[in-house]
């Protein structure tokens, strides 16, 4: 399974609405980070879990779904959540 398709498949412990995932390892080469073999991501998640919480909440649910695959496929992630009743943003 590739990272994309476990991390869809992590967060849908969330309740998404919507996911958007861009993989910017490309744009890294290189870089420390990614001598781990660890992956760049985007994130951009809409889930009805995240109706009263502020933004480290929100980004704390996101980091507990993927814990397992924050110590090796993922280096780097960078999260947009917002509920069903926010404007969304593609990434």
């Amino acid at each position: 399974m590739n990272v994309i398709a476990a991390m869809r498949e992590r967060l849908a412990a969330l309740d998404p609405v919507a996911i958007e995932i861009i993989d910017d390892s490309a744009l890294h080469a290189g870089h420390a980070g990614a001598a781990s073999g660890g992956g760049h991501f985007r994130l951009a998640i809409t889930s009805p879990r995240f109706a009263g919480c502020r933004t480290m909440e929100r980004h704390r649910l996101v980091y507990d779904a993927l814990a397992p695959l924050m110590k090796r496929e993922i280096h780097a992630l960078s999260i947009t959540a917002k509920t069903p009743d926010e404007p969304t943003s593609s990434i």
